[in-house]
């Protein structure tokens, strides 16, 4: 393997530094939001380049034009240095075949909350076909707005407030108290506007983003200090009823377009509202959502796996750090 320096991602930054048969991982360095921290991961790649004897031939950045690693990465490219981006969810995919001694291709379910897509968007619920160099993406989470960007983020009720518009429209809002009352006469008119004409919403297939959404209409988070605290939240419920919960009560819906499964999220956005309204337990709705996303994992990569011949299965992403899924 030539020297090979992958300079990390934008939050939660740890860098790797690698040649031959060793790699050297970096502490963890932070989220890159200041110039302190930037310095700081400079400094310390040229401490690695320096204590080690490497002196990289490739940097490997990620596929996003905008992270502070991506560039980084390329002001420390030089000619004799190949820069080489790469996606953010074949990164994840091929992190576990490595971490498991896997060098077929596999059938990949990264789930997550962002991550550049080859198309532009920001995936996040993907099925992707792949090896260490190769990835299709054969599935995913149908686009849908993220109002706001990574501001959103901090505030579910808004992706839900905005999902519900898309796929349902204005009027549903009402079923879910805990959205509508947290939204302003203002803010709703403004959201109203973005998922429309699409201004400063950037569309997204994150499962985490999904997680976050029905976290934020039963009740469980509005807000969050910490990153995938609504999740979190809506997990620990899920346990109450995890196995006493009837299969099936929510299913997500296959569509196939140009070769590729869109799933679309509508049915199981309708069925939450319907029973947060009907003041259904929140422990059963998210444990029930829970199956329906596991159900939904196994009927896709079902699918792919009788089209492709392939029987591995990669599962990756931030989202399966769910002990239930």
């Amino acid at each position: 393997m030539r020297a090979t320096l992958g300079v990390g991602p934008q939050a939660k930054n740890t860098f790797c530094l690698a040649e031959g048969y060793q790699a050297f991982v970096s502490q963890h360095i932070g989220d890159l939001d200041s110039i302190e921290t930037l310095d700081h991961l400079e400094h310390t790649i040229e401490l690695y380049e320096s204590l080690f004897r490497i002196d990289p031939a490739i940097i490997a950045h990620d596929l996003h034009p905008d992270y502070a690693s991506t560039l980084l990465g390329r002001r420390l490219a030089s000619e004799k240095r190949l820069i080489r981006p790469v996606q953010h969810h074949h990164a994840h995919i091929v992190s576990c075949m490595v971490e498991n001694k896997v060098d077929q291709e596999v059938i990949g379910v990264a789930f997550d909350g962002s991550g550049l897509g080859t198309d532009g968007h920001i995936w996040g619920g993907e099925f992707l076909v792949c090896d260490a160099v190769n990835s299709r993406r054969v599935g995913h989470l149908e686009n849908l707005p993220l109002p706001g960007g990574d501001a959103a983020v901090l505030r579910p009720y808004r992706i839900a407030a905005a999902y519900v518009l898309r796929l349902l429209g204005g009027h549903r809002l009402q079923d879910s108290s805990h959205v509508s009352t947290a939204l302003s006469h203002d803010e709703r008119r403004v959201l109203e506007r973005q998922v429309e004409t699409g201004f400063n919403t950037p569309l997204t297939s994150s499962m985490g983003r999904l997680f976050d959404v029905i976290a934020a209409l039963t009740g469980v988070r509005q807000t969050i200090d910490y990153d995938g605290q609504a999740a979190i939240e809506l997990e620990m419920i899920a346990h109450d009823y995890r196995g006493a919960s009837p299969g099936g009560r929510y299913k997500f819906v296959l569509e196939h377009r140009d070769g590729v499964r869109v799933v679309r999220v509508a049915p199981v956005l309708d069925a939450v509202l319907c029973d947060v309204k009907a003041g259904v337990p929140v422990p059963l709705i998210s444990s029930s959502f829970h199956e329906a996303v596991v159900d939904l994992t196994i009927d896709v990569c079902a699918s792919i796996s009788m089209d492709t011949g392939i029987r591995t299965v990669a599962l990756s992403g931030g989202v399966f750090q769910n002990r239930i899924l």
